[in-house]
């Protein structure tokens, strides 16, 4: 029994370590933009990216985890393993949509970086709202190409 413990257990670490290298997971650690992209259903995301106006001055982490190291990698460890249970399994819904979790990730960012505009909210065109959200109104701004009014909210 001890045995075949031991081999289910280094066929699992094995096959994990596969799969990691295949997947290119040290990619996953670091801020290379590219690597989002590893996977081929990102393709459509990366190069909206590399054509927006956040491409200078943002990566996909910068917008995707939050900006503190723990949660950053907290972040990157789970998403890491729900996009690869998806991808393998080819269960993912098309086209992709963040979970609220993410969303709220990234609505924290926009607000940590865009912090004068976001103070600016008080103007009359946002006032009597009654929850504002940067990504409701402005959502894809960091992957296609935009220009400052070009975005109307959908309400």
């Amino acid at each position: 029994l001890g045995v075949l413990a031991i081999v289910l257990l280094g066929a699992t670490l094995g096959l994990g370590a596969y799969t990691f290298a295949y997947a290119k997971g040290w990619s996953y650690l670091t801020d290379d933009a590219a690597a989002c992209a590893n996977c081929h259903v990102m393709h459509e995301q990366f190069d909206g990216w590399t054509k927006s106006s956040h491409r200078s001055v943002a990566v996909c982490n910068d917008c995707h985890v939050p900006a503190d190291p723990i949660g950053k990698y907290k972040t990157k460890g789970e998403n890491g393993f729900w996009h690869s249970y998806y991808f393998t399994t080819q269960s993912f819904a098309e086209p992709i949509r963040a979970t609220p979790k993410s969303r709220g990730i990234a609505e924290a960012n926009c607000r940590r970086c865009h912090g004068p505009v976001v103070q600016a909210m008080g103007t009359p065109s946002h006032a009597g709202r009654e929850e504002l959200s940067c990504i409701r109104c402005h959502g894809s701004v960091g992957s296609v190409p935009t220009k400052i009014g070009r975005w109307i909210c959908p309400e």
